[in-house]
């Protein structure tokens, strides 16, 4: 049975008042599963598509030749006693001679020894010209750069490096005193030499 008394209910709401505010609601967590889509984007799905139609080729790895040593030395002008007396008192001749085998024929052994011999009476530094000679030569042959820089042999010993190529290009089968015209006729008559190719051609040059 309930009170009738307004004083118990008083005390009642004095012990128990009521909440003025109902109480904060707190949302469950919520749990998303991973997406499980298989759809590939648009970016990737093109860049796939080009390198399939367009697949990358492979560059060829150049290697270059292994650089051989030259087949007399420097100061070996002794083995041929001829040419180091005329390279001694008319280098012109041999650096003609020299040139139009190193040229294939594109240049005459007389207009190079002219050039030569101007330079010589303008600068009295002919190593100017003649080293560029030296370095074409070592790059046709793959020969070494010994015993040092090509302008360096050049303007330090300016005969001894004639020699040393006018020796070179003879043991390897030219007769230098016919010029390129006469080595070509010795190739197409079967005499063993240097493999040469087929160019300019020049007159003789003795």
């Amino acid at each position: 049975m309930y009170s009738s008394n307004p004083n118990d209910y008083q005390n009642f709401l004095e012990e128990y008042p009521p909440a003025s505010e109902p109480p904060p609601y707190f949302a469950p967590p919520s749990f998303t599963q991973p997406s499980t889509s298989t759809s590939i984007p648009l970016s990737s799905t093109f860049t796939n598509q080009f390198h399939s139609e367009n697949p990358p080729v492979a560059r060829p790895i150049i290697q270059s030749k292994p650089q051989i040593p030259w087949s007399t030395g420097l100061c070996d002008c002794g083995t041929d006693v001829r040419n180091c007396c005329i390279t001694c008192w008319c280098p012109c001749i041999t650096f003609g001679q020299i040139s139009e085998i190193v040229d294939k024929g594109s240049s005459s052994c007389r207009a190079s020894g002219a050039l030569y011999t101007l330079i010589t009476c303008v600068t009295c530094c002919p190593c100017v010209y003649s080293c560029f000679y030296r370095s074409k030569m070592r790059h046709q042959y793959s020969l070494k750069e010994n015993p040092c820089g090509d302008c360096l042999v050049h303007c330090c010993c300016e005969s001894c490096a004639l020699c040393q190529e006018y020796r070179e290009l003879k043991g390897r089968g030219f007769e230098m005193s016919i010029g390129w015209h006469g080595n070509v006729e010795r190739q197409t008559l079967g005499v063993e030499m240097a493999p040469v190719v087929q160019g300019g051609m020049s007159r003789y040059c003795e």
